[in-house]
Formats: C-alpha cells, sequence, structure tokens
C-alpha cells in the first residue's frame, strides 16, 4: 500500500527526508498522519520517526539549510522546520522501565521496537517518504475495521501511562466502529487501573476530554465510560442521558460539534476547574447550563447571547427535555440577535440619571422584547 497526498509529497517534507536518508539514516512517518492519511482524513502534523539519534538530526538539518529546534530532546525529539513547516522527528526508542506517565527509554535501530512503546496499533503505522506503508504490528487490519486495540498487553500499555485509559474512548470516538463497540480486553484493563486516573494532572484530563466531545458522536464511548466507572472519576456528578440526543438534534439540525455544549449536557461537579477549562470555556459552559435551565423565550435568547448561543441553549434544553426541536425557533433566534433597542439613555435625560435611569432603561428594554420588538421608540417613550 502506498500514500499519496499534498502532505507527503510537498517539497518542504521530501527535504526533511532526504536529508535524513542522505545522512545514512531511515526516515518514516509515523502515528496519525499515516493513520490519518489511511482513513482519507485531514493530516495536520508530521511526526517522523528515525534510527538516527537527535544530535545527528541537529547536524543534518542544519546542513540542508533548515532550522532544528531542540523540542524534546529527553524525548529523543528534534522539530525540524522545513520552509516554515514543523516536522517533530523522533529517534525509535525501546522502553527500558515505566512507571505512570514516566518511561525510561533507550534509543533504537529497530522500527519493531519502537512500535511495541506506542498505545494502539492503527498509531504504529509508519510510512516511507515514497509513502510505501510498514505494518510492523498489523495495525492496517484494524485501522481499516476501525477497531481500537492496544498493542500486546493493554494493562502494560495503560501502567506506562494512565492517560491512555481516556485516549481509548477518544480514540475510539473519532476512528472506531460504533457497532462494533469497544475492545474486551482493553475495557478490562481499564476497569482494572481506574486508580492511575487521579494521578493525572487536570490539564491533560481536560484536554482528552475536550477532545473526545468533539467527535462527530461522541456518546457510545461515553456511555462506555460510565459503565465501566470512568466517567464517575474524571466528572463525578455527571450523566451522559442527555448526550444521545443532543448529538442527534445536532446532526438534524446541520450543527457542527461544540465541546462546551456537549460538556453542559453532561453536568456535574465543579467542570471547570476539575478539567481546567480556559475563562473563555469556562464562561460559555456557566452562560449554557444556567441559560439551559431558564425558560428565557428564543427571541430574548437571540437579543441577549447572540445566534450562536441562542441556538446552542435551545439544542440543549430540547436534549434535556428530551423533545424535538422546532426549527423555525433557530430563525427566530438568528433575527433577535440583530434587533437593537429603540430607545437609548440620551432619550431618558434628564428626566432620568444615575440608577434610576438604569432601571426605567431596563423596563423600556422589557416591554420592547415582550412585545416581539415591535413596539416603536416613541410608543416605548410614551409608556
Amino acid at each position: 500500500m502506498k500514500l499519496t497526498g499534498d502532505w507527503i509529497e510537498r517539497p518542504a517534507t521530501q527535504a526533511v527526508c532526504r536529508a535524513i536518508e542522505q545522512g545514512g539514516h531511515q526516515a518514516l512517518f509515523v502515528g496519525g498522519c499515516v493513520r490519518n492519511a489511511i482513513l482519507g482524513a485531514p493530516v495536520h502534523d508530521i511526526d517522523i520517526a528515525t534510527d538516527a539519534h537527535p544530535e545527528t538530526i541537529m547536524a543534518l538539518a542544519e546542513g540542508a539549510g533548515m532550522k532544528p529546534v531542540p523540542t524534546g530532546l529527553e524525548h529523543g525529539t528534534v522539530t525540524v522546520v522545513s520552509d516554515h513547516i514543523p516536522h517533530e522527528v523522533t529517534t525509535f526508542r525501546r522502553d527500558v522501565e515505566t512507571y505512570g506517565r514516566h518511561a525510561v527509554v533507550a534509543y533504537s535501530g529497530d522500527v519493531a521496537e519502537d512500535a511495541r512503546r506506542r498505545d494502539f496499533t492503527m498509531n504504529a503505522l509508519y510510512a516511507r517518504p515514497d509513502g510505501t506503508v510498514i505494518d510492523p504490528l498489523d495495525g492496517l487490519k484494524d485501522l481499516k475495521a476501525r477497531y481500537v486495540r492496544f498493542i500486546d498487553d493493554p494493562a502494560q500499555r495503560i501502567h506506562e501511562d494512565y492517560l491512555r485509559i481516556l485516549r481509548f474512548f477518544r480514540f475510539h470516538a473519532w476512528y472506531g466502529d460504533p457497532q462494533a463497540g469497544l475492545d474486551a480486553d482493553g475495557l478490562a484493563a481499564v476497569a482494572a487501573h481506574l486508580d492511575g486516573l487521579s494521578g493525572l494532572s487536570r490539564e491533560r484530563v481536560g484536554a482528552e476530554i475536550v477532545k473526545l466531545l468533539n467527535a462527530a458522536d461522541p456518546a457510545p464511548s461515553v456511555a462506555a465510560m460510565r459503565a465501566c466507572g470512568v466517567l464517575a472519576i474524571v466528572l463525578p456528578g455527571s450523566d451522559d442521558k442527555a448526550l444521545a440526543p443532543l448529538v442527534y438534534l445536532e446532526q438534524q439540525a446541520g450543527i457542527a460539534p461544540e465541546p462546551m455544549r456537549r460538556l453542559a449536557a453532561l453536568g456535574g461537579d465543579g467542570v471547570s476547574g476539575r478539567l481546567r477549562l480556559s475563562k473563555a470555556q469556562s464562561k460559555r459552559l456557566s452562560l449554557l447550563r444556567q441559560e439551559a435551565s431558564k425558560v428565557m423565550t428564543a427571541e430574548e435568547l437571540g437579543y441577549r447571547h447572540g445566534a450562536e448561543m441562542g441556538v446552542d441553549v435551545l439544542l440543549l434544553r430540547s436534549a434535556l427535555l428530551e423533545v424535538p426541536l422546532d426549527p423555525a425557533l433557530c430563525d427566530v433566534v438568528a433575527e433577535s440577535a440583530q434587533a437593537t433597542l429603540p430607545v437609548t439613555p440620551h432619550d431618558l435625560m434628564p428626566e432620568y440619571s444615575g440608577p434610576a435611569l438604569g432601571a426605567r432603561l431596563a423596563e423600556l428594554e422589557r416591554l420592547w422584547i415582550d412585545s416581539g420588538f415591535r413596539l416603536t421608540r416613541d410608543e416605548l417613550l410614551a409608556r
């Protein structure tokens, strides 16, 4: 099998491979770029595995007029910038000792050894610069079947890095076959290693949850997380009952996935802090959960929060209440988002000032909203 595409044929990328090979070493694309290319999905990050050591990569890149950046020398990684495009180049490695997130590794000259220290078989696929796929662990079969399987012993892979528990569900959401379900051996290993989740940083957990919820349909994966006890640990107090209905409503309305909308459907205790969400994410999540529990009309939602947030709230309410979403309400929200109160503070002065001015303006705004935005400036001032 041979891969083709702009990403692999790009002169800047081929130049990196050529510099490594002309130095007498292997240059193999690996991981996500190979996986996505096989699936026909977009390729973003370019990772290259090699038997050359980092200092050799640095020298070869400089000799070819490219910029090497020592972004992860402790892991054997050098980022080679070619024509402004970053390429992560990492030396083949093998584990000497592993303990949780950390591992003692040694460089290797064997691609099969490098493959065995990765997480899932579908991520242990390599490709030569000419696109020829190398499959040392039979990952191609799993990828084509859209089956997420740990490499060798699932328990050992999880012990090496407990974040792989969350990655297992995230990869199933993105690349797995929902009809086939999750790998039974993987689920058993997850259930036996739940204690390891407590040692993960909140930032890493949050990043994984957000990525998982951005999948086209994360509901089956999240349901599996609940069933084996993961969801209660990472999002205590949450309930995934409304997630599948929300995904269905999104798809019916042609609305793209949005992690905070889906996180709001899950709920939970102290979610923002527990997942170390950004200020913008926390604000959005709080507003979604707050408005979903209110009875604000579609008109007022659009006017106060804009079209996007207004529709998100309508979707969330419908999912939580398990009722269909009236498409006409989305149009109402969009139209209302363009509305502008015809009365200004200047219209009320000098008769009103200070707190009284604010109260009177709010009173007229309420009348205007309740009228469906039909009352004119003169009609409002006459009230």
